[in-house]
């Protein structure tokens, strides 16, 4: 037993003293900070007055199509009402053509100074019948704001094509008002608080997490065991070591990394999804603009959830993984052979999408009991549902004696792989290998 502590012990600290792991397993928490930061300062810091020209071609004077618009975008107003969202020239071109009153405009949008501008929105003479415009604009790769415009001129339009057919624009807006709707969370008869979109992500981010984290520290423990039988390392270690011994010894050291990482990953999110207003206040961010993100709550019981089946299914993985290494002798025979390996994580990674459509339909609780795609189901279905303790138990049960046959059947191939150098052996080859 101790022998097999001294390989777990060298597996893991090689792996956690290299800057790869300590950049990645302590990166993504800051990375999340900034994350759940940064999008509230981008959004503030882009409050401002954008000054517009609006060439107004369209008949009617005080009561046309035209008038209207510029009046509609001169009340809208950002920060809570504090500025007025634009700040607008009504600019009629009267004898002059359209095309030279916008060109001149346009010209104006370089420079500095109060006459610059932000845009220039044009309004043809058959703005009202069709509804076509134009805006040339420093500011058209903003899709919200290009939106924002739209949705206020066809407002506009709308109501006066209405007006003009002899119907009250006003109750027909009202009338056309769509309906919101706020969907929150409920798991066990009780409300959680939690959004939709901040349970989408937080099932989400788990089955992506599992999925990277399982193939990366698998195939690490894949090519660790190559890279020793291809020094003959392997051979020296065989003997005064059991193959079972060092099998394991490789996958639980290379799987503790594994947890660490999962781990700190993790409690960063337990400790954000707690803890955004204290972190909005420290870069002096509105406690409602931090709540309106859609960074989820973790609660404890799911972070437990989370590390126990990535912890079964590392190990039932990263045995299969270290099997393959001992068959092959090269990392590209390695890519080939390990296929159908990354083909079930591939699988199980997809079920989470059929949980996270139905978390209660039979085909997530099937996908519960396989071994090879429980790691990935249980956990996002107990973030999303309320699992019966009845089935979690015999979900990990199942996990168990998964993980038994499969070290069982890796360590057959692994004791004679091992020490086999030369081409790939053949699928009948393996056979003989787990019958011996």
């Amino acid at each position: 037993m101790n022998k097999t502590f001294a390989i777990i012990r060298r597996e893991f600290t090689e792996r956690v003293r290299t800057k790869a792991f300590l950049l990645s397993t302590f990166g993504l928490p800051v990375f999340m900070v900034i994350l759940l930061v940064l999008p509230v300062v981008m959004m503030r810091g882009s409050d401002r007055t954008l000054h517009v020209a609006v060439v107004d071609a369209t008949e009617g004077g005080e009561t046309g199509v035209g008038t209207r618009i510029v009046e509609a975008l001169e009340r809208r107003t950002i920060k809570k009402g504090e500025l007025p969202k634009y700040k607008v020239e009504h600019v009629i071109p009267g004898m002059r053509t359209i095309d030279a009153v916008r060109d001149s405009l346009i010209a104006q949008t370089t420079g500095e100074g109060p006459d610059r501008l932000d845009g220039v929105l044009v309004l043809p003479a058959g703005t009202l019948l069709d509804g076509s415009t134009e805006y040339f604009g420093t500011n058209v790769g903003s899709m919200e704001a290009m939106g924002e415009l739209q949705g206020t001129i066809s407002g506009i339009v709308t109501s006066s094509r209405l007006e003009a057919a002899g119907v009250d624009g006003s109750v027909v807006s009202r009338a056309m008002r769509q309906a919101s709707m706020r969907t929150v969370k409920v798991s066990d008869g009780e409300v959680t608080g939690e959004s939709g979109a901040a349970s989408f992500l937080l099932a989400y981010v788990m089955g992506f997490l599992l999925y990277i984290a399982i193939i990366l520290f698998g195939q690490q423990t894949m090519l660790s065991v190559i890279e020793e039988k291809n020094s003959r390392i392997m051979e020296i270690l065989a003997s005064s070591l059991r193959p079972f011994q060092m099998l394991m010894g490789k996958v639980l050291g290379v799987g503790a990394v594994g947890i660490l990482q999962m781990a700190i990953w993790g409690g960063t999110i337990f400790l954000l999804g707690k803890n955004r207003g204290a972190i909005g206040s420290l870069f002096g961010l509105p406690a409602d603009a931090m709540a309106a993100m859609p960074i989820p709550t973790i609660p404890t019981d799911l972070l437990v959830v989370f590390l126990l089946y990535f912890a079964l299914g590392f190990l039932v993985y990263g045995a299969l993984f270290a099997a393959v290494g001992a068959m092959v002798n090269s990392t590209q025979e390695a890519q080939q052979a390990a296929t159908g390996v990354t083909m079930l994580i591939v699988v199980g990674f997809f079920g989470t999408f059929a949980v996270i459509k139905d978390p209660t339909s039979g085909l997530g609780a099937i996908l519960s009991l396989i071994p090879f795609t429980a790691p990935f189901v249980m956990p996002v279905r107990w973030s999303m549902a309320s699992v019966p303790l009845p089935q979690l138990a015999m979900s990990l049960a199942v996990m168990v004696l998964g993980l038994m046959a499969v070290v069982w059947l890796a360590a057959k191939i692994y004791r004679t792989g091992i020490l086999m150098y030369g081409k790939k052996p053949s699928l009948g080859e393996v056979f003989r290998w787990i019958r011996a």
